[in-house]
C-alpha cells in the first residue's frame, strides 16, 4: 500500500521521529540531541517512549476513522445510514456518503485507508522497538506492547467492517507490506480477536493516568466483547462485557444522562483529550449549530421519530433549533461547542452502556432472558422509560437493537455495523434512501491502491 511503501519508509527501517511522531508535544519537552532522534533512541528511555505511543493517540483522535472531525465515522457514516440529513454542497464528500455515491477515486475513502494504515504502522514500529529494547523494565514493555496490539486490533477492526477483506499488517517492512494480500473478514477477526487476547494479558487492570485517556485492560476487553458479538460468539461476547461491568471500583452507572459526556464520567472506560486545555470535543464543535438551515448536517426526522416522547434521551441528547416555522435537530450529547476555561467534555470510544447492551444481546441469545431484559432496563431506566415489556428471545434482540439505535447514534458508525452484522441494512436503508443499494454494505477499495498492489484486488462489487 502506498501509505506504507512511501518514501520516507523506503529511506531507512530507522525512522525518525520527525517523521513517525510528529506533532507529538509531549515529545518536545524532552531533551535528546538531535542524532539520536531515532526509533531506537525513543525506546530507551521511558518518557520518549510513552510519547510515541500518545502522539498515536493524538492521530486517531485528529485523522482517520475515528476522529471527531467532519471526516470521521460518528458524521460519515450517520450521513450514510439514517442519523444524519445533509444540507450542505454537493460534490463535498459528505455530500457523497449521504447520496451513497462513493466512488473508489474519491479523496475521501483514500483519507479513510492512509490514515488508518499509518496509525496501524505506527503501532507496529512501538511493538518493535519496545521489543528491542535494553532499557525499558518488563512493566513498561507490557503496558506499551499492550497498548499498542490494542490500537493495531481497534483500527483493523475498523477497516473490515467498512472496507470488507483487508491486509492485516503485523510488520513494519515496507518490502512486505508493498505486496500484502487482503484476507478474508473471518480471518481478520481471528486475528484481531488474537491481539485483543493479548493485549488483555499486557495491560494493567487501573489506569496510567487520571482522565482514561491510555486504555487499560477493560478498553481491551470492551472492544474484545464487541469484537465476540459480531463474531456471534455468545458466551464470550458475555463474559468479556461482564470482565468489565464487574470492575464497580472503576466504572459506575451514572444517575442522569447529562453526565455521561463529561470528561470525568465515570461510565467512560476510554476516551481521547483535546489538543490543547480549553479545547472540547471536535463533535461538538461539527455537530452544533444555533440557528437555520442548519450549516451542514442534523438529525433526520427518521431518527428523532424513532424516540418515544418521554424518553429522556429525545430532549437531553438533541436539541431543536426554530426559524419562524421551521424546525431542524441537531444531536447534543456533548454541549460544547466552543472553548472554555478548561475542558469539560473529550471524546468518548467505549462506554460502559454498551458492554450492558453487548451483554444483553449476547445472553438473549444464549436463552438468559431475565439476565438480558435487566440488562437491557439498565439504559431505558436512566432515559426515563419503564421495563421492556419484550417477552420471547428475539423480541428481546429486536428491543436492544432498537435501544442501541437510540443510546448510540452519532457514535463511532453503530448504527451502520449493527444493521449490517444483523443483515437489516436493506431493509431499513431503502425505507429512507431510495438510491441505497445492497452493494453499499462495503466502502469502495481506494483505487490508486490496487494500482500500487495488484494482491489488494478484486475491487469490491458495485465500484
Amino acid at each position: 500500500m502506498k501509505t506504507i511503501i512511501s518514501t520516507k519508509y523506503k529511506l531507512r527501517k530507522l525512522i525518525s521521529l520527525a517523521v513517525l511522531f510528529s506533532g507529538c508535544s509531549n515529545f518536545t519537552e524532552v531533551e535528546l540531541p538531535s542524532s539520536q532522534l531515532t526509533s531506537a533512541a525513543v525506546f530507551e528511555n521511558k518518557t520518549t517512549a510513552n510519547a510515541a505511543m500518545t502522539d498515536i493517540y493524538s492521530k486517531i483522535r485528529d485523522k482517520g476513522l475515528l476522529t471527531g472531525n467532519a471526516t470521521g465515522l460518528y458524521r460519515q457514516l450517520g450521513l450514510y445510514t439514517d442519523e444524519l440529513q445533509y444540507y450542505g454542497l454537493e460534490g463535498t464528500s459528505q455530500a457523497n456518503f449521504f447520496n451513497n455515491s462513493l466512488l473508489a477515486t474519491g479523496s475521501e475513502i483514500t483519507e479513510l485507508w492512509n490514515s488508518s494504515y499509518n496509525q496501524i504502522y505506527a503501532a507496529n514500529a512501538v511493538i518493535e522497538g519496545v521489543k528491542g529494547s535494553q532499557a525499558l523494565s518488563d512493566i513498561d514493555k507490557a503496558q506499551l506492547t499492550g497498548e499498542a496490539l490494542f490500537v493495531r486490533a481497534l483500527i483493523h477492526f475498523y477497516l473490515v467492517n467498512c472496507f470488507g477483506p483487508i491486509p492485516f499488517i503485523t510488520e513494519t517492512d515496507y518490502r512486505k507490506n508493498s505486496a500484502v494480500s487482503k484476507i478474508p473478514e473471518k480471518t481478520v477477526y481471528q486475528v484481531v480477536k488474537k491481539d485483543l487476547e493479548q493485549a488483555v494479558e499486557l495491560l494493567p487492570v487501573n489506569y496510567v493516568n487520571t482522565d482514561r485517556v491510555r486504555p487499560n485492560r477493560a478498553a481491551a476487553q470492551a472492544l474484545l466483547a464487541r469484537l465476540c458479538l459480531y463474531m456471534e460468539l455468545w458466551e464470550e461476547a458475555s463474559n468479556n462485557a461482564s470482565a468489565v461491568l464487574n470492575q464497580t471500583d472503576l466504572y459506575v452507572w451514572p444517575t442522569v444522562l447529562d453526565a455521561i459526556f463529561l470528561k470525568e464520567s465515570r461510565s467512560t472506560i476510554w476516551q481521547f483529550s483535546p489538543s490543547i486545555a480549553g479545547r472540547n470535543t471536535y463533535e461538538g464543535a461539527n455537530l452544533i449549530f444555533a440557528q437555520g438551515p442548519p450549516p451542514s448536517v442534523a438529525v433526520t426526522n427518521d431518527l428523532l421519530m424513532a424516540f418515544s416522547s418521554n424518553d429522556l434521551r429525545k430532549t437531553q441528547w438533541i436539541k431543536t433549533v426554530t426559524s419562524g416555522t421551521s424546525a431542524w435537530y441537531h444531536p447534543y450529547k456533548y454541549k460544547r461547542q466552543t472553548t472554555t476555561s478548561s475542558s469539560v467534555e473529550y471524546s468518548i470510544v467505549f462506554r460502559i452502556a454498551e458492554q450492558y447492551l453487548i451483554r444483553a444481546e449476547a445472553r438473549a441469545h444464549s436463552g438468559d432472558l431475565i439476565g438480558a431484559k435487566q440488562d437491557l432496563n439498565k439504559t431505558r431506566n436512566l432515559a426515563g422509560l419503564d421495563n421492556t415489556a419484550a417477552v420471547t428471545a428475539s423480541e428481546i434482540i429486536d428491543a436492544v437493537l432498537i435501544e442501541r439505535r437510540l443510546e448510540f447514534f452519532t457514535e463511532c458508525g453503530h448504527r451502520f455495523f449493527d444493521l449490517k452484522r444483523t443483515n437489516r441494512l436493506d431493509a431499513a436503508l431503502l425505507k429512507v434512501k431510495p438510491q441505497w443499494k445492497n452493494t453499499n454494505r462495503l466502502l469502495p477499495l481506494p483505487e490508486n491502491e490496487l494500482l500500487l498492489n495488484s494482491n489488494l484486488k478484486p475491487q469490491n462489487e458495485g465500484y
